[in-house]
């Protein structure tokens, strides 16, 4: 028996800073580029009892990990313990990984009447635009997946949002895996709720803080709009494994608790990109270090209240309009309108804060490549901003795909830098079963 789930990764079109307060929302757009997991039974000889779980990352070096796990006592859940395996070396961990598996499996455990944890083979597949490659890497056909030649954590991500596309694909797996349909399916509206709470859950856990997650919603829900939640309902969970542990995360998956009622808002209802026309990705393969970038800013704001209020109601009206036409299509000179002003306080955000939301170099990245392509309609540089990426909405056919390739690699050798158009597309679907038999011998 197998199953196979995947999760789209996002790109921050409008809203980067302001989705941190419950005041504002944020466009969030999914991706074509996926995380995408195998879930398979391990055959065990008659009369044998296996409690192990091994995951496995095949695109990369050293990245196999193995499981093994037991009912906790008092209610604490499902403990989970990393194994030596095969290997001598020293144990690598995955905190995603092995915090998405103790609280799915801890979920599981609270609602199957006998629970009984087949042992089972996990592996994990992300789509090439993941991370960035080598100039001469090839482009793979549809659902190929290039071994990227380096172990997991020197592998340079191109911030398409890979540990929650990750998170939200493994929990989904694994729910749609050891549950029945009529416990949990990700096609109706319940199912895609437990799987949205339990990955926000486990995603914050795993990062040790509780981000605003949008990037969890989008791989759940695909493109909306987000509005967050209130940091404190995942505030009273405790330590894994603790005492009570596993009748606390069913209580917040499934919504019971009466004073920490999820207050998330996602709406999909008109966001759409219009016909004729694609949201794409450019990788500009130069980090950022967002966790500070979002504390300086932060700092800003308290410093000044007043200031930084008028500046974000102002930002959230630009979004808004940028919304607004979107879902009612327009002519390419009112998006660069729109994609205008919303850079123009960005960068007046990032003057104030000190923080290089939309540094130097990327406007003039995105000023050159809108006026000097035909079919660029604009863009922004997404998220909390830096030198990471740039998005852009432009006219969806060869032409103009193949005219901004052209411009990129000039701009590349002009400048001395590694700017390349991503395969990713925007698109609007989150998680959803896949087939497994598109993945061949993976699954075999």
């Amino acid at each position: 028996m197998s199953t196979t789930v995947s999760a789209p990764g996002k790109v921050f079109l409008a809203g980067g800073y302001l989705v941190l307060d419950r005041a504002y929302t944020a466009l969030v757009f999914g991706l074509s580029a996926r995380i995408h997991i195998l879930v398979k039974d391990i055959e065990t000889s008659s009369g044998v009892e296996l409690s192990e779980i091994v995951v496995q990352s095949p695109q990369f070096r050293d990245a196999t990990w193995n499981y093994g796990y037991h009912l906790a006592e008092d209610q604490g859940g499902i403990h989970v313990t990393q194994l030596q395996g095969a290997s001598t070396a020293k144990l690598s961990r995955n905190p995603f990984v092995e915090t998405a598996l103790t609280f799915a499996l801890t979920y599981i455990s609270t609602v199957l009447p006998k629970p009984h944890i087949k042992p089972t083979s996990i592996t994990i597949l992300a789509d090439n635009d993941y991370y960035s490659q080598p100039a001469n890497t090839p482009k793979n056909a549809s659902h190929q997946f290039i071994d990227f030649g380096v172990r997991l954590q020197d592998a340079h991500k191109t911030g398409l949002g890979s540990s929650a596309a990750l998170v939200t694909s493994f929990t989904g797996a694994l729910l749609s895996h050891y549950l029945p349909e009529s416990l949990f399916s990700l096609s109706s509206d319940n199912g895609r709720s437990i799987l949205h709470n339990l990955s926000q859950a486990s995603h914050c856990a795993a990062q040790g803080k509780v981000g605003s997650g949008f990037d969890v919603a989008t791989a759940v829900y695909g493109t909306c709009v987000y509005r967050r939640f209130s940091p404190s309902i995942l505030s009273s969970l405790g330590e894994q494994g603790s005492s009570g542990f596993a009748t606390r995360v069913k209580s917040i998956v499934e919504d019971t608790d009466a004073t920490l009622k999820w207050d998330t808002e996602i709406s999909k209802r008109g966001v759409t990109i219009p016909p004729g026309m694609a949201l794409v990705m450019c990788d500009v393969d130069c980090g950022s270090e967002t966790v500070g970038m979002v504390k300086q800013v932060l700092a800003w704001k308290k410093s000044d209240p007043e200031g930084s209020k008028k500046l974000w109601d102002s930002l959230q009206a630009c979004n808004e309009t940028l919304a607004k036409k979107l879902t009612a299509g327009a002519e390419i000179g009112e998006f660069r309108k729109a994609f205008g002003d919303i850079r123009e306080k960005i960068r007046e955000m990032g003057e104030r804060s000190g923080v290089p939301i939309e540094p130097k170099e990327q406007t003039e990245l995105l000023d050159a490549v809108t006026e000097g392509v035909d079919g660029v309609a604009g863009g922004v540089v997404p998220g909390a901003g830096g030198y990471d990426a740039i998005v852009l909405l432009v006219k969806d056919d060869n032409r103009t795909l193949s005219a901004i390739e052209t411009f990129l690699t000039k701009w590349s050798k002009e400048k001395g830098s590694n700017v390349k158009l991503l395969g990713t597309r925007g698109e609007l679907e989150g998680a959803r079963k896949e087939d497994a038999s598109k993945y061949g011998e993976l699954v075999k």
